[in-house]
């Protein structure tokens, strides 16, 4: 019983610590984001990394996720005699929740272990320290631009799963399931509403993206310098974040929630 309990103590005490710490590097990174800005080519590259390499996974993902909700929904909404508002059911469904939460998911095992493993291997062949040699700020350099890139990549790759699922919502209302495509965006544009869903869904998108990125970021530069080190950095980045993100999503949505 002791064992157990000293076990856990000292698991409580890592996290803290590590807590601690990541909060302590997240106020840190604030006063390089507006220097790493003037360092656009920097900021297109890692753009390019994070958002553009997992745009592919991105979109067939929210395709499939559209596609999915609209015959779980259908069965549910005939036996109301609603099936016209399996439009507005996907659409705000996607824009407000599974958009951001998804694609911020998938950023997070695409993009975030990417991130974690090479500044990590940065970090094993001394990469960081001859920045520091040469009198040059690695969070500047190597951190701040990759934040950057995730806070605007994500909020685009949200918006682009969101509109791949409710084209595969739409073919599989309108082919497979005979709703009427005119009632089906009729719906949409009627239900879904800018400050409601819309703005909602890209605040936890910037929030997600901000959180996935300084997580790999994090986990990069504190990994340990060997190739087992730069593995389990890769991996915590993922869980840490995928927990951190549906957390998240959990706080900003009990607090904008509006009750009736």
């Amino acid at each position: 019983m002791s064992s157990a309990i000293r076990d856990c103590w000292i698991g409580a005490a890592r996290f803290a610590e590590t807590f601690g710490s990541f909060q302590v590097f997240s106020f840190r990174i604030l006063p390089h984001i507006p220097r790493a800005l003037r360092r656009p080519r920097l900021i297109t590259e890692q753009l390019y990394f994070v958002g553009a390499l997992s745009l592919v996974l991105t979109m067939f993902g929210g395709l499939f996720v559209g596609m999915v909700l609209s015959l779980q929904s259908y069965n549910t909404l005939a036996e109301f005699g609603s099936t016209a508002s399996i439009g507005a059911f996907t659409a705000e469904a996607l824009v407000r929740e599974l958009g951001p939460v998804v694609a911020a998911l998938l950023f997070a095992g695409r993009a975030g272990a990417s991130v974690a493993s090479e500044v990590g291997l940065m970090r094993a062949t001394q990469q960081i320290a001859a920045l520091e040699l040469m009198a040059i700020d690695p969070m500047q350099r190597i951190v701040a631009p990759r934040v950057i890139a995730g806070v605007v990549s994500v909020p685009l790759l949200a918006a682009i799963f969101s509109a791949m699922g409710i084209l595969g919502a739409h073919f599989v209302a309108t082919s497979l399931l005979g709703v009427d495509g005119g009632e089906f965006w009729g719906q949409i544009s009627e239900r879904v509403d800018l400050t409601q869903d819309v703005v909602s869904g890209i605040f936890k998108s910037i929030l997600f993206g901000m959180s996935a990125s300084l997580m790999a970021v994090f986990e990069g530069l504190h990994a340990e310098p060997n190739a087992a080190g730069v593995s389990r950095a890769a991996t915590r980045t993922v869980v840490i974040s995928s927990v951190w993100i549906l957390l998240l999503d959990l706080i900003v949505t009990s607090l904008t929630m509006p009750v009736t």
